[in-house]
């Protein structure tokens, strides 16, 4: 009880933890980002095995499969095997000190893990400078924490996976019994109205084109920021994700040549859009409501 005290009293120790905190966690998120697609590539391998072997009439065993999770195996050089220690896994500090370069064959390590590290940390802070230490502020990490794997994974792969979306919609609907950021009849209406908002505009599109502009994922991502923030942040998470798009995708076009018939998921902006929502959604609205002279 004295250590929340303390933490309550004190901004800087929040601040101090959040960081700290946040670094581990980007560590850890950095696993998610690499094997979660690879499992549940795996996962849908071995639906697809199981269904062929109903029709095998032969007898052959087919081999299970190597264990790979987020635990095993051990983190390892993907070029010479060389197992990661603790020491050369320390969040910033061991790329630093290995200056980006694997200690057993010197192969290069990509700097996205070291960025995926600082941005959750960063986030982290934030979280913890707007909320102060309380219950709010550690539910707004789990959220930022989920929202950073998901786009990054939908960034890679056009994937957004069910394992994260789903538990966080239940997890949003839990705390809406709490009133940590709504009362739970807003954030049900709010997980309604973000899945069959995208829902219908995709029906409508496609019914137009005949072409699909997005995936039902991003109908679930809705879904889940609705659950957590409640239905009067939808539009304005539609509007800004809009806005983050435009200057996101206008960016890697410039920086990247990237060819305008390559798809860019619509995830990440989300994402931002409810990040920068649960954080100054009332903020935001207040002042376009008082520039359009509708609030004073």
């Amino acid at each position: 009880m004295e250590l929340i005290h303390f933490l309550q009293e004190s901004p800087v120790a929040t601040l101090l933890l959040a960081g700290i905190l946040g670094l581990l966690v980007g560590s850890f998120l950095n696993v998610v980002i690499l094997r979660l697609p690879v499992m549940m590539e795996r996962e849908w391998q071995a639906q697809c095995k199981a269904l062929l072997a109903q029709e095998n009439t032969s007898g052959e065993v087919v081999p299970e499969p190597e264990r790979f999770d987020l635990i095993a195996p051990a983190s390892h050089c993907p070029r010479c095997q060389h197992k990661i220690t603790a020491l050369e896994n320390i969040p910033l500090l061991s790329y630093l000190l290995l200056r980006g370069q694997c200690a057993g064959c010197g192969t290069r390590i990509s700097p996205r893990y070291p960025l995926t590290e600082a941005l959750t940390a960063g986030l982290s802070l934030m979280v913890a400078w707007h909320f102060g230490f309380n219950w709010t502020c550690l539910a707004a990490l789990l959220l930022s924490w989920a929202l950073i794997a998901l786009s990054v994974i939908d960034f890679d792969h056009q994937l957004l996976p069910d394992n994260i979306t789903q538990p966080f919609l239940w997890l949003g609907l839990a705390i809406s019994l709490f009133g940590l950021f709504t009362d739970s009849s807003t954030a049900i209406i709010g997980a309604l109205a973000g899945y069959l908002s995208l829902w219908s505009v995709y029906q409508f599109f496609k019914l137009l084109t005949g072409k699909e502009w997005m995936g039902y994922g991003d109908f679930k991502l809705l879904a889940m920021l609705g659950a957590w923030m409640g239905w009067q942040a939808i539009l304005p998470i539609i509007l800004l994700s809009s806005v983050v798009g435009a200057v996101i995708g206008i960016g890697l076009m410039i920086l990247r040549g990237r060819d305008r018939n390559i798809p860019i998921p619509f995830g990440p902006y989300l994402a931002i859009a409810g990040w920068i929502t649960l954080l100054w959604g009332q903020e935001i609205t207040t002042a376009y409501l008082t520039w359009m002279g509708i609030s004073h």
